[in-house]
């Protein structure tokens, strides 16, 4: 059977909904808030997506649209609200179904088993129905989550616990290289010609910004959170510990 995430804060209902959809033969992973479920999504695939709006860190709505730049996997809206002007916006979004909370199994089943018999033939990144493909991968747009930290390049908009980072523009731009190369350990000499595309400045234009980035990341070089220096090296963005 296929796999779902359901992404519900509420843990009685988010149980609840774990248990309907493991009764029926679905493998099921959940997530709490909105981050976890972009980490879900990012890091294994699933099928199709369960999702509510009311999340404790990032609007369902925010939610789905950054689910939608880095994969195709169907979604399922499964919320309270039912003003018909949002839910009209939500579709509009990118989801593929939406129930209005209260709502009985059967018509959770119903609902998600139309939406995946309709996007079965959809082609999906990856191939799968959401995977994300070498092409994706690659793009410098993709949205990418590490951590509790979200860079949107194509919005350019960065969020950390929920929270809008207000940064300058190369700001920006140095975090959003270093989140779409999380991991890995960039020298400052790249920085330089890639993102401010000038090789010839002095090194401590890095030090500058890189400086400024980590007050608004709430850290410090003495203790870092995201932003590691390897000595000699380099810098690299990576999810705290």
């Amino acid at each position: 059977m296929p796999s779902v995430l359901v992404v519900e804060d509420d843990p009685s209902i988010r149980q609840s909904l774990i248990e309907v959809l493991v009764e029926q033969g679905y493998a099921v992973r959940s997530a709490a808030d909105g981050f976890g479920a972009l980490r879900e999504v990012t890091q294994s695939p699933v099928d199709a997506v369960v999702l509510d709006l009311g999340l404790p860190d990032l609007d369902g709505g925010d939610a789905l649209r950054m689910i939608r730049g880095i994969s195709s996997v169907p979604v399922l809206v499964a919320t309270a609200r039912d003003d018909e002007s949002e839910i009209i916006n939500i579709l509009n979004a990118g989801a593929d179904d939406y129930l209005v909370k209260p709502f009985s199994g059967g018509q959770l089943l119903a609902r998600l088993s139309a939406v995946l018999r309709r996007t079965a033939g959809v082609p999906s990144p990856g191939g799968g129905a959401a995977g994300v493909s070498p092409a994706q991968a690659a793009d410098p747009l993709r949205p990418t989550v590490v951590g509790e930290l979200a860079v949107d390049p194509g919005a350019r908009t960065a969020y950390l616990a929920g929270r809008e980072l207000r940064l300058t523009r190369r700001e920006f731009d140095l975090l959003a290289f270093l989140a779409h190369h999380s991991g890995q350990v960039v020298s400052k000499r790249r920085l330089l010609t890639e993102v401010w595309r000038e090789p010839y400045v002095d090194d401590q234009t890095v030090d500058v910004h890189l400086s400024s980035l980590r007050r608004k990341l709430g850290e410090r070089a003495a203790a870092p959170r995201y932003l590691l220096t390897v000595r000699g090296v380099g810098i690299k963005l990576v999810a705290p510990r």
